[in-house]
């Protein structure tokens, strides 16, 4: 049996917020000096406030009902890590994104979740206006007051294009960040964890 690739997603956003949204942005269109009527960006307000309704769905969404919904008892006491979850989020200084993975460790303690929900859990945060370091904090405390585990540690490492195309304009640069509690407080958990993941926080 073949597969379909004629397939066509759909996203639905509320049409009054929608409206507004292309309002202020044609508005802003024209103050950058541009002319909002010709061709190019006749549909420019309506595609930019689909998207940034997409950028910022995690606004919606609950990342702790995300990690109730698949909770289960298990006897397991050793870490457990997901580690090169892609990250995608908008810095709340300037609205221009950043980027990277997210590398997230537990140690359970009577519950484990499933896999996907830590990236689930990543993604509802991420998708908001943040910055690197609430996002890092926010991450680990929703899995450990959700789960409570013996510990979780999060890293995320990301490139802020707010230093790339503006500002001190660096192409290179890579912003780490990180959170630890309970067990990974423990230097040589912590340490096995960044070892596992392959980053060096010295």
């Amino acid at each position: 049996m073949g597969t379909n690739a004629n397939f066509e997603i759909v996203e639905k956003y509320p049409e009054k917020t929608t409206k507004n949204l292309m309002r202020h942005y044609r508005e802003v269109l024209t103050l950058l000096g541009e002319d909002a009527d010709r061709e190019g960006l006749l549909k420019t307000p309506e595609r930019v406030a689909k998207a940034m309704q997409f950028f910022t769905k995690g606004y919606h969404a609950s990342p702790e009902e995300i990690l109730r919904g698949a909770m289960f008892k298990e006897d397991y006491k050793q870490m457990v890590i997901v580690k090169d979850i892609e990250i995608y989020s908008l810095c709340e200084h300037h609205l221009v994104p950043f980027f990277g993975k997210a590398h997230v460790g537990y140690i359970p303690n009577e519950y484990i979740t499933g896999l996907s929900k830590i990236a689930r859990v990543v993604e509802a945060f991420a998708r908001r206006l943040q910055v690197q370091e609430r996002l890092t904090t926010q991450i680990k405390n929703c899995i450990q007051n959700t789960l409570r585990p013996l510990g979780v540690a999060v890293v995320i490492e990301a490139h802020h294009l707010c230093m790339s195309m503006r500002g001190v304009q660096k192409q290179n640069s890579i912003t780490t960040t990180s959170d630890f509690t309970g067990a990974f407080s423990h230097k040589e958990t912590r340490e096995e964890f960044m070892h596992l993941i392959g980053v060096n926080l010295h």
